[in-house]
Formats: structure tokens, sequence, C-alpha cells
């Protein structure tokens, strides 16, 4: 692993596991002794060493990229990669290569796209937003409410949001699927939320993925249901012709 000057402000670790969760999502698991103890938030993401840069930030600190953390168990930290499919980036090129025994460095989570509190919860967003909104929403506590719509290309990109098996009676999540429609101001998003039956009063809403429609959620929840701006959180995380937006 080529050494760098700024290399002493990340961490040393490295892939202990990858498998293929979905067409375009790779779960890649990460360990090493500087991982152990770290403070994670579920909703923080991390930094991720992934290739080189060109000319002098190469001799710096190299290229790097933003992953949201899925799970974190005080040793080994767990990330699920999406693919965009137009992808060829150093990112995109870690994600595909990624083997079991590879050594990366990264910088430890931070981040403040977490959870607050509220009367409920409000999660929106497409595939990429999966990632953040399992870890928050399993660290929801058990009579806390929670409504959310997310949206996928196809059934078999839904990521288990309660792979801890918790209770759900409070929870109303729901599922659009585009079948190859663009995911970029994707107003069947929109109006999928337009559509749930929310308490009057505002909650905390979580909106996360493509940069447009989170802007469309956003003037939808402010304009028409009256929701103040400090209660709307949001992380976007790509728009077309751009990713890494956070």
């Amino acid at each position: 692993m080529k050494r760098r000057l700024l290399d002493r402000l990340l961490l040393p670790a490295r892939v202990n596991a990858v498998r293929q969760l979905a067409p375009r999502m790779r779960h890649i698991t990460l360990t090493g002794a500087e991982l152990a103890g770290l403070t994670w938030q579920p909703g923080q993401h991390v930094r991720l060493q992934v290739g080189a840069a060109p000319g002098a930030v190469d001799w710096l600190v190299g290229t790097l990229r933003t992953y949201t953390v899925w799970d974190y168990d005080g040793e080994n930290l767990e990330l699920i990669v999406y693919q965009h499919g137009d992808d060829e980036g150093p990112g995109a090129d870690w994600a595909r290569t990624a083997r079991p025994g590879d050594e990366l460095r990264l910088m430890k989570p931070e981040g403040s796209f977490v959870t607050a509190p509220g009367a409920y919860h409000l999660f929106a967003g497409e595939e990429t937003a999966q990632v953040a909104y399992g870890p928050m929403l399993r660290a929801l506590p058990a009579t806390a409410r929670a409504f959310g719509c997310l949206e996928v290309d196809t059934p078999d990109e839904r990521l288990d949001l309660d792979s801890d098996g918790g209770p759900q009676k409070n929870w109303d999540l729901r599922w659009t699927f585009r079948q190859g429609r663009p995911a970029a101001s994707a107003t069947t998003l929109v109006d999928a939320v337009r559509a749930l039956d929310l308490p009057a009063e505002p909650g905390v809403a979580y909106l996360a993925g493509e940069a447009r429609t989170i802007q469309l959620i956003r003037r939808h929840l402010t304009e028409d249901r009256g929701w103040p701006r400090r209660a709307i959180r949001t992380k976007p995380f790509w728009t077309p012709g751009r990713k890494g937006l956070d």
C-alpha cells in the first residue's frame, strides 16, 4: 500500500469479506486493530482512500470516496456500496475489485445526518438512501413511530431495513418501483410521500439520495404540509453527472 503524507490522519484497515447483495450492491466488511472502539452514530459515513489522485493530491492523500456505514460492532465496519451503472471512477473500481485481504485507509466515522428527537420520523429516498436509513431505523427506540417511502428500480434492490428483527408495529414503510424510469427528479417518490397519512403536527424528516428529488420532497413538506425547514434533514448523494456530493 502506497505511503502518502497525510496517511497519519487515516486508519489502516483491510477488507475482511465481500458479497453481492443485489445486482448493483456489494456488502464489504472492513476490519483491523485500529477500527476497534470507534465512535459511530447510525447515519454517519466514512471516507476511504480508494486509489491514486492527479498530481500533488496523490502525494498528499490520494483519492477519497465517501460511504455510509451500514453497521459497526465495535471491531468490524460494514459498508454497502451502490454501483451506478455509468460510474467508471476510482470509487467504482475499488468497490468492484475489492477482495478479502486488500489493505486500505479510512477516516473515522463522521457526519450530522443522524436521527433527532421528534414526534415521529419520516424517511424518503431511493437506492442510495437505504444504506443510511437501515441503521437509523434500527437505532430508533422500540416505541418510536416512523413513516417511510423508499423507491428502487426493481424489488430485488431492496435492502432489509430491519435486519435485527426488531419490532415494526410503529413503522409504515412503503416501497415503489421505477421499472427503468430515471431516479432523478422522481415524481413517483414525491407522490408516494404526498400520499402518506401523516399526523397533523410535523415530525423530523430525513431526505437522502438524488439531489433534485430531495428538493421536490422538501418543497412538498414545507409548502403543502407546512413543515418548518429546521425539521427536515437532507443528504444529497448524487445528481445526474455528479456523484459524491457530500
